[in-house]
């Protein structure tokens, strides 16, 4: 039997894509210190019980949020 061949043809990326330029939101700003708030109220009422949940959302913070969005200087101590 004889296989057919497949044929890829490579896509072009989109130059206007490329030259994007981020800009802040501030829905993502206002989740990210939610986000900070709460893990910050989740260890001050119970460190020990709640650290669990709060290595949760640490994780999120740190794997879905860009570095250089920072506004969080006035929410921390």
């Amino acid at each position: 039997m004889a296989r057919p061949k497949v044929v890829i043809i490579p896509a072009r990326p989109d130059p206007i894509w490329q030259d994007r330029i981020r800009t802040d939101d501030p829905r993502y700003v206002d989740g990210q210190r939610v986000l900070v708030e709460a893990i910050r109220y989740l260890l001050r009422t119970d460190r020990d019980g709640n650290r669990s949940a709060a290595e949760l959302l640490l994780e999120h913070v740190r794997t879905q949020f860009r570095m250089s969005d920072a506004p969080l200087s006035n929410v921390l101590p």
